[in-house]
């Protein structure tokens, strides 16, 4: 959920954009459930529903000037449950190397492990930058092309072909993003560092 020039940031609860993300939040059971019994058709509906209310939360959040600091935790939330809850699916069932999954779940450990640091120095989770709702959407559009690249047929070939580009592009994408999570959550540390240094003290009293 990005954040317009000289737009606010309010700390509202009950947001149709918020709405919209808990209800997203939701279907991810519904989709883990839906992949493990090997209902292809309703998963790649489910995903489908899930990639449509991603870029509608956003739309509405700025056209309704609803974007709240609960809607920044619940859009990418929601996307790291479902791109998560995907893989472990399609792992389970061998659509996808164990590696993709480690090499995706190691950036999200990362990113969690800099919240205690950011946290430490009175600053929150850190915006979604370009780089890493790209990644993101890159991820969801590759998860039901390689969940369609199990259909036989040419249908399938394509899906294939084209659902390992997207995850390429997608893996890419996040570490990139992590990578300037990480250098940005370092500036942050020692620009508050030097700002605590530059501090004057206490002033002391001259003895007469």
């Amino acid at each position: 959920m990005g954040v317009t020039a000289g737009q606010q940031v309010s700390s509202r609860v009950l947001t149709v954009p918020n709405v919209i993300s808990l209800l997203r939040l939701l279907l991810v059971p519904v989709f883990a459930v839906l992949i493990v019994r090997g209902d292809d058709v309703w998963a790649l509906v489910v995903l489908a529903v899930s990639g449509a209310s991603d870029w509608l939360d956003g739309v509405l959040a700025r056209r309704l000037d609803q974007v709240s600091r609960l809607g920044q935790m619940l859009d990418p939330a929601a996307d790291r449950l479902f791109i998560l809850v995907t893989l472990l699916g399609l792992a389970w069932r061998d659509v996808v190397p164990v590696w993709l999954v480690v090499a995706i779940v190691a950036r999200d450990l990362l990113l969690a492990g800099l919240l205690p640091l950011l946290a430490r120095h009175g600053y929150g989770p850190l915006p979604v930058s370009f780089a890493g709702k790209a990644g993101t959407f890159a991820l969801l559009y590759a998860f039901p092309l390689l969940l369609l690249a199990e259909m036989p047929g040419w249908l399938g070939d394509v899906a294939a072909v084209t659902g390992w580009a997207f995850t390429w592009w997608g893996v890419g994408l996040y570490w990139l993003a992590g990578a300037q999570y990480v250098l940005q959550t370092r500036a942050l540390v020692l620009r508050d560092r030097a700002a605590r240094t530059d501090r004057p003290g206490p002033a002391t009293k001259e003895t007469p």
